[in-house]
Order: C-alpha cells, then sequence, then structure tokens
C-alpha cells in the first residue's frame, strides 16, 4: 500500500486534532473515552446530559473509509484510497426549548474530502463505474449546508409538516448505510437519477407533508427544488434560487408492521420531476440523433418508482435487539431518458451474532444496475459513426450493460461511540463493461460519534 497515496499526513493531522479535543474533554468531563458512553467526548461532565433535558442535542460524527482493489479492474495496479466525511449538527426540541407542542429544529454542515478506488482503479475511465466502493465520497470534497429544517406536528403529531433545506433520501426512499458500497446504502432513487434527485450531503429548498393513517401506516408528499447549480463544489451554502430547473415531486406510502412483534418497514413510491430532459436516443423527428446530427429531444418530465422492504425475522432470547433481518430495494426509472432504466438488490443483517459480541453486525448484500438499451444503441451508433471498433481505441465509447456488485461486512462494535467494519466487495463488469475484469475490493469503514 502506498501511504502517500491515501494522504496519511492530512490523516493523521485529522485524528490528532480529534483526539486533542477529545483528551481536551476528558480533563474537564469524566466519561471520555468510556466504552458505554453514546460519545467519545463523554458527557462533558454532565453538561451534555443537561443540554439534552433542556432541548439542545448537538453532534460531531465521522466517516471514513478505505478502499484497496485487490484483484482485477481496469487498472490492476494494487493501491488503496482513502475519503471522509465530517458532520457538524444540533437537534432542538423545539416544544422544551420554546413550548411549541411537536416542533423541531435541525442545522448541520458536513465536509468531504479524499479520493474514490472506484475511479482511480476499477473502472474504465471512459464509462467510469456505476456503484462506488467508498459511498462517502462524493458530491464535491468540501463544505456543505446538508440540513437546515423545521418540522412541525399537528392533531399529536397525525399530521407532520417539515421545511427548509433537505435531500429527499431523508424521508423518502430512505435505508440504512451501513455497508460501504454505495449499491447498499441510502436512497438508491439518488444513486440512479443523481441529476434531479440530490442524496445527502447536498441539500435544497424542499416541503415535505405526512399523514400518519394508523399507527403503522403512513402517505407523505413532497416538494423539492431541482437546482444543479447546488451540486457545484462553490455552491455548498448557495440559498438563493438562481439556477432552478423546476421540482421533482415524490409521494410515498410507508408500512411499519410488527411481524411476531419483530420490526419491518415496507415503501412504495413515485417520483415525478418537472424539469426538461433530453431523451437519450431520439431527435424531435424520433430518428436517432446519433445519425441525424440533431439535438436530442428534449421531454417536459421524467418519471420513477421505487419499493423498499426491510423485516427482521428472528429474535434472541426474546430481545430484537439480536437476530437475523432481510431487506430488498428495486428502482425503475424513465426509459425515454434516464443512463440506468432498472436496479434490484438484495441481502440480509445478523445483529449480535456471538454472545460475546452481542452489538456485533454482520451484513451481505448483492446488486444489479441496468443501463439503459437505447443508451447503448446510441453508443454503438457514435463509435459506427467514428469508425472506431476496437476497444483499445481510446475515441471507442465503450458499450455498458449491467454492473453487479457483492458486498460482505462483520461490523465491531468496539465502543456505542465506534463501530469499524472491515468489508469485501466484489463487482462483476464494473462500469457495465464487460472488457473490463471482475475486481475484488478490500474495504475498511469507521464511524464515530465525539
Amino acid at each position: 500500500m502506498n501511504s502517500r497515496l491515501i494522504n496519511t499526513p492530512r490523516l493523521i493531522g485529522r485524528w490528532s486534532m480529534l483526539g486533542a479535543l477529545s483528551l481536551a474533554g476528558s480533563v474537564h468531563a469524566a466519561g471520555a473515552f468510556t466504552e458505554e458512553s453514546p460519545w467519545m467526548t463523554g458527557d462533558w461532565g454532565g453538561a451534555r446530559t443537561e443540554l439534552l433535558e433542556k432541548g439542545y442535542d448537538f453532534s460531531l460524527e465521522y466517516v471514513g473509509e478505505v478502499g484497496s482493489n485487490l484483484d482485477g479492474g481496469y487498472n490492476d495496479d494494487t493501491t488503496a484510497r482513502y475519503s471522509d466525511q465530517f458532520a457538524l449538527g444540533v437537534k432542538m426540541d423545539l416544544e422544551k426549548i420554546l413550548g411549541w407542542k411537536d416542533a423541531e429544529f435541525k442545522l448541520a454542515i458536513t465536509e468531504r474530502s479524499g479520493r474514490n478506488i472506484s475511479n482511480d482503479r476499477i473502472g474504465d475511465p471512459r464509462a467510469g463505474t456505476l456503484s462506488s466502493s467508498q459511498e462517502v465520497w462524493g458530491r464535491g470534497q468540501t463544505w456543505r449546508l446538508t440540513q437546515m429544517w423545521y418540522k412541525q406536528g399537528y392533531f399529536d403529531d397525525k399530521l407532520n409538516v417539515k421545511i427548509g433545506r433537505f435531500g429527499p433520501g431523508e424521508d423518502f426512499n430512505s435505508f440504512p448505510c451501513d455497508f460501504q458500497n454505495l449499491a447498499f446504502c441510502g436512497s438508491q432513487v439518488g444513486n440512479w437519477v443523481g441529476n434531479i434527485w440530490y442524496n445527502w450531503p447536498v441539500s435544497q429548498w424542499a416541503l415535505r407533508i405526512k399523514y400518519n393513517i394508523t399507527p403503522e401506516v403512513y402517505a407523505q408528499v413532497g416538494v423539492f427544488e431541482q437546482n444543479p447549480s447546488y451540486l457545484e463544489t462553490g455552491n455548498g451554502f448557495k440559498l438563493s434560487g438562481s439556477g432552478t430547473k423546476g421540482m421533482i415531486l415524490p409521494v410515498e406510502l410507508v408500512w411499519t408492521p410488527k411481524l411476531n412483534d419483530l420490526p419491518g418497514e415496507y415503501r412504495l413510491g413515485y417520483y415525478y420531476s418537472t424539469a426538461k430532459a433530453d431523451d437519450v436516443y431520439e431527435d424531435d423527428n424520433g430518428q436517432a440523433a446519433a445519425i441525424s446530427g440533431a439535438s436530442y429531444k428534449s421531454h417536459s418530465s421524467k418519471h420513477g418508482a421505487w419499493v423498499v422492504a426491510q423485516q427482521q425475522l428472528t429474535s434472541h432470547n426474546g430481545s430484537a435487539a439480536r437476530g437475523l433481518s432481510i431487506f430488498a430495494n428495486a428502482t425503475v426509472h424513465d426509459k425515454d431518458t434516464n443512463f440506468v432504466d432498472n436496479y434490484q438488490q438484495i441481502g440480509l443483517t445478523y445483529m449480535g451474532p456471538f454472545d460475546a459480541r452481542p452489538k456485533d453486525d454482520i451484513g451481505v448484500g448483492i446488486a444489479r444496475i441496468h443501463v439503459n438499451d437505447d443508451v447503448r444503441k446510441n453508443r454503438r451508433l457514435v463509435n459506427d459513426l467514428n469508425n472506431v471498433a476496437d476497444y483499445d481505441n481510446p475515441s471507442y465509447l465503450p458499450i455498458q450493460d449491467t454492473e453487479y456488485n457483492a458486498e460482505i461486512y462483520y461490523g465491531f462494535h468496539v465502543t456505542n461511540w465506534l463501530t469499524v467494519r472491515p468489508n469485501v466487495q466484489y463487482i462483476k463488469h464494473p462500469g457495465g463493461v464487460n472488457q473490463v475484469d471482475d475486481a475484488l475490493v478490500a474495504g475498511l469503514k469507521i464511524q464515530s460519534k465525539f
């Protein structure tokens, strides 16, 4: 491993700084580095608990991910890449602070940095990869305003309204992020229509209305500003609406049953974008734009749908804190306008696999990402027009079909504030390009709360 390539001096500097902060906290407050504490820096001599009781929940969280290409990929020169994210925030219980019943406020700022092994080694640079072996990398390695919202409940929180700056994946098509591969982390809609659906850490002006139909069923609808300028590195704190192209309107029905007293969550949703979107193949006359030379047809909208299922199946000695759970995700997207037209994922997790390690967890997942048939047709036409048929020719556009991702991890619950998840990933046809060797990636995900 070339330590220079993963920016070791910078990494040491970061951890030294955080260590100094933690040690400073331990001088003034008991409980720093205590295994059972939810925070590395402890309770600050009781001040943190006092703030929580008053309605102030301050947080500083860290995620770091290492990826190393053990074998295969476009470039099999083995190395490693490191990427990370800090998230600093505060959540305010406004009922405790101001007496506003069922009211909350959240503010979060994030910073991402580092590099990604998928970009640098796994994928053909002319095509890239569809997923990413380091999910925390992306959307510009920079500081961003990620959350700034106000949430208000009405009628004993039967109706709940959220307004401000946030991304759709917080509420719609949401999914945990314990795996390191992006194909198993967070809102999958945002991974495959990222030009309109902006996942964490990008935020946009938004409104979400949720109605609890029964204790186990709720429906929600949202309106999110679709503004591509927010994706730009220099616009992490942009608040103006300049550059807005339209809106994305998600709707979702969520069922959260207890089956045999074990929790589950099932989501069915649909999104509609009002922004114009280019066709991936045809011009305005229905001809192949690559042949006619005309502009690609402009559509007035694009749309898609999703389904998410999570269900715990077993418990341990009557405790739902341990046991086997399964999950599945699927999305479908507008074939006229979207690069990826469908995606599927399935897997399982097991919490507390060993009595000696009751808080550890294991995860296994497999995902399939399919490129739109019209995208492939278009690329073949471009190659034919350029009279390029040799994959090794730099001018050749790789034909992309289906990429498969698999991951297995073991999560060491080191303390209540530190989890370390070594993992192994297998990527078949990186970028959906059959000519690229299947890749084996070793990963390490670190999650900590300070």
